[in-house]
């Protein structure tokens, strides 16, 4: 009995390794595009809706200590104020700038554009590790004019 208590164990540290590895490299480009996609899309419904508590919930565990939804709602205010909406960013495909990698300390740092006009939205996100999968420690999201 004690062997296979030993054997799940091993099994158990084997995937929590293999989790942390995979989370130590850039995700596929689907998978990039998808997670890059979902955070601004989030972002965006946040703003156009004013309710940030969604948006909160998927951010990492040290953002979310630091901006509550009513932080966050203060942080943002131009975009909803100016009732800025890039939801057509469903249908592009990004391109980055530099090409997204994984910093030292273990951060995916992804920067690039949405060709949207008039004008293009460019984003720089930061995400870590957090309850096993990807999730926003930074954003940062500027609308500005077409190259």
């Amino acid at each position: 009995m004690s062997m296979i208590f030993r054997l799940a164990g091993v099994v158990a540290l084997l995937f929590a390794a293999a989790v942390a590895q995979a989370q130590n490299k850039v995700p596929s480009d689907r998978a990039l595009e998808a997670l890059v996609k979902v955070s601004l899309l989030t972002f965006n419904d946040a703003n156009v809706t004013g309710n940030y508590a969604v948006l909160h919930a998927k951010l990492s565990k040290p953002f979310r200590e630091q901006f509550p939804p009513e932080r966050l709602k203060e942080v943002f205010k131009d975009f909803n104020e100016k009732n800025i909406d890039f939801d057509i960013i469903a249908a592009m495909t990004p391109t980055y700038d530099p090409k997204p990698s994984v910093d030292g300390d273990g951060k995916l740092i992804v920067k690039g554009t949405f060709p949207t006009e008039p004008s293009r939205l460019a984003f720089e996100l930061d995400f870590i590790p957090s309850d096993a999968e990807w999730k926003l420690i930074r954003i940062n999201v500027k609308l500005g004019s077409s190259p």
